[in-house]
């Protein structure tokens, strides 16, 4: 789940003999702005949960240095959907300068305001109306199959794996039988089914307020949509409103999508016979393939990539799964299966915190 770094204020200089490919960007900025005679010092904004990093730099007013490594990184796709999604009025980084072959961008810089620092209970009616009203143009976007592959029942299903391989097996060394392997078969052929059955449109994936910026002119910059696909019209939304790293009550969320629901109804972006209850039920459930699949990613940040402040987030994600599959008859069988087979051992693991209270504020 990608996302820049929370606390933009705490700067390093990584521009060390040891880190080549801060070298190699600072002398390519060099290049690139005019008025820099000699490398500047890179000071690092922390890196996403990809392997991308972000740099600001002295006379790079309003700019940012990024280190995208071809290896992992795709900045061609980024540079394509910038572009794309900028064209709906979506406000996207302006690119200034790129080096595809090297995984180099010099970018326009937003500044610090992620949606994420600066939520409270006083605006967050105020921030979260702009977000939807944002997500509402990405989802006017026209659809372009050549630039945004479908959100396909095969993607669906490697990512829902993802929950099996590295949370189940490898983070809790829980082993799956038979029988509890067909459950998840049947679990997720239902998820699937959801996601495929409701209206489909531009996805960002990451749509959430760690991805989203309040500019200097009180718009929002969205970004690391470079994932993006065209897939279930309610994933982007419950991505924003049940979001990974923080909770807002119920009530209020449900609120918040019934207000979104609205809105896509009078913006033909999905069927006029669409009642509330069916709307409900691609949210939640689409969200409940969201979160299981987090569960799986976050554990892999940390075994795979040495990332283990994910974990911490863990209890809040588990907090949504359990609270959406035990309010359909249908998912009983998962829910009691995951509180009965993994809570009590999750319980044992150091990062566990009571799932129940989870996202709570203060």
């Amino acid at each position: 789940m990608p996302s820049p770094p929370t606390n933009t204020s705490a700067l390093l200089t990584t521009n060390s003999p040891q880190d080549s490919r801060a070298l190699a960007l600072s002398a390519w900025v060099t290049q690139q702005v005019p008025g820099i005679s000699s490398p500047p010092a890179l000071r690092c904004l922390g890196s996403d949960a990809g392997f991308r990093r972000y740099f600001r730099f002295d006379q790079g007013d309003q700019l940012l240095a990024v280190d995208a490594p071809p290896a992992t990184e795709d900045t061609a796709q980024f540079i394509a959907i910038a572009g794309f999604i900028a064209r709906q009025g979506v406000r996207s980084p302006r690119i200034i300068a790129a080096d595809i072959h090297q995984g180099f961008l010099l970018v326009e810089d937003f500044g610090d305001q992620l949606l994420f620092n600066i939520l409270t209970p006083d605006n967050a009616d105020q921030l979260y109306k702009l977000a939807i009203e944002n997500l509402l143009r990405l989802q006017g976007c026209p659809y372009e199959p050549a630039l945004i592959p479908p959100y396909d029942r095969a993607l669906l299903r490697r990512e829902l794996e993802i929950f099996s391989d590295w949370f189940v097996h490898q983070l809790l060394g829980y082993t799956l039988a038979p029988h509890e392997l067909a459950m998840l078969d049947n679990t997720f052929l239902q998820l699937e089914n959801i996601a495929l059955a409701q209206p489909q449109g531009f996805v960002h994936r990451d749509y959430h307020a760690r991805n989203l910026i309040l500019c200097s002119e009180g718009d929002l910059g969205v970004i690391d949509f470079q994932g993006a696909l065209w897939g279930g019209i309610t994933y982007d939304l419950v991505s924003l409103l049940r979001d990974c790293y923080l909770r807002w009550p119920a009530a209020q969320v449900k609120g918040w999508a019934l207000e979104y629901y609205q809105q896509a109804l009078a913006a033909g972006l999905i069927p006029v016979d669409t009642n509330q209850t069916l709307f409900m039920q691609w949210f939640d459930w689409l969200g409940l393939q969201r979160h299981i699949k987090v569960l799986g990613i976050f554990a892999r940040l940390s075994l795979r990539d040495g990332k283990h402040g994910y974990l911490k987030d863990l209890p809040l994600v588990i907090r949504y799964t359990l609270e959406v599959a035990e309010g359909y008859t249908d998912l009983h069988a998962f829910a009691n299966w995951f509180e009965a087979k993994l809570l009590p051992v999750a319980a044992q693991q150091p990062w566990y915190n009571n799932y129940e209270t989870a996202g709570e504020r203060e």
